[in-house]
């Protein structure tokens, strides 16, 4: 425990009986271990709160994001992602010992990889925005990637150049289905969005909005719409969305079961009337236009 408190086990790798061997002085279970990196060499995988396909959705995990896995049992492998430290159970099937360091990421909301450098060629796979890859070489207007497979450059940009502005790949994403715990634009949830969009901008984000609250940017002394910016991410009780402007508030809303852009007082008034009131305004640390 610190302090007496246990660690949050979304992003702390402890469960009855089994613990990552870095939390030994922070619980007591009967087992450490160390852990084997992994990385998912398919499109997507989903980590879910249980193992097992119907338990719930919490995050997705995307081409070429490495991972830790601490324990795998009839098919299921429990992991802790690289990217932003969260704990949870997925499929092994897709997991490779094997690890390559990425050179560039997906910066289209999807692209495909196909088995030649040729967009007739019947496409692998649907990858997804900041998905990593190895380039090993460039052929034509087409990415070898070091895994297999060819990816158009053009979707791409290299891995250590963020995007000027998180905003415009927010609103990218309009019209995407909601789905709690995705992190596709085949299905996203509002934390999902921010996260994707400020990691695109080369900004670390943490996955839940609660955890955004906490750690993203800057708290403001928020006292009403007049003072809200572009960009500026206001939160709710489990909930988060992105000023697209100073009165339009752009989220991933369960009530329309999408990404859309709406007029900030409505949807404040209507998440008033299911009684959630704005607990907080962050502003991140690197605005732009």
């Amino acid at each position: 425990m610190i302090n007496g408190v246990l660690p949050d086990p979304r992003r702390h790798a402890y469960r009855e009986g089994l613990a990552a061997v870095s939390l030994r002085d922070h619980v007591k279970v009967p087992r450490y271990v160390e852990g084997e990196r992994r990385q998912l060499l398919v499109p997507v995988l989903p980590v879910r709160r249980e193992p097992r396909a119907d338990a719930t959705l919490d995050t997705e995990a995307l081409f070429g994001e490495t991972l830790t896995v601490f324990d795998e049992s009839e098919g299921w492998a429990w992991v802790q992602l690289a990217r932003d430290r969260y704990v949870g159970y997925m499929p092994s099937e897709g997991l490779a010992r094997a690890e390559v360091t990425p050179t560039h990421r997906v910066a289209a909301l999807r692209t495909y990889l196909y088995p030649r450098p040729d967009i007739k060629s019947a496409p692998l796979a649907l990858l997804s925005l900041n998905a990593l890859l190895a380039a090993a070489a460039e052929e034509g207007r087409f990415l070898a990637l070091e895994t297999g497979g060819f990816v158009v450059a053009y979707h791409t940009r290299k891995a250590d150049v963020p995007v000027a502005d998180f905003v415009t790949v927010a609103l990218s994403f309009l019209g995407t289905p909601y789905l709690w715990g995705g992190r596709t634009s085949l299905g996203i949830d509002c934390s999902g969005l921010v996260q994707l969009a400020s990691e695109a901008a080369g900004l670390d984000a943490p996955r839940d909005a609660d955890m955004q609250a906490a750690e993203l940017g800057r708290s403001l002394d928020w006292q009403g719409a007049g003072t809200l910016a572009r960009g500026d991410l206001v939160f709710w009780d489990g909930h988060v969305g992105i000023m697209a402007s100073g009165g339009e508030l752009l989220h991933a809303s369960a009530h329309h079961m999408a990404v859309v852009v709406e007029p900030f007082a409505e949807a404040k008034a209507r998440i008033a009337e299911s009684g959630s009131e704005i607990l907080g305004v962050r502003r991140l640390s690197r605005m732009t236009g």
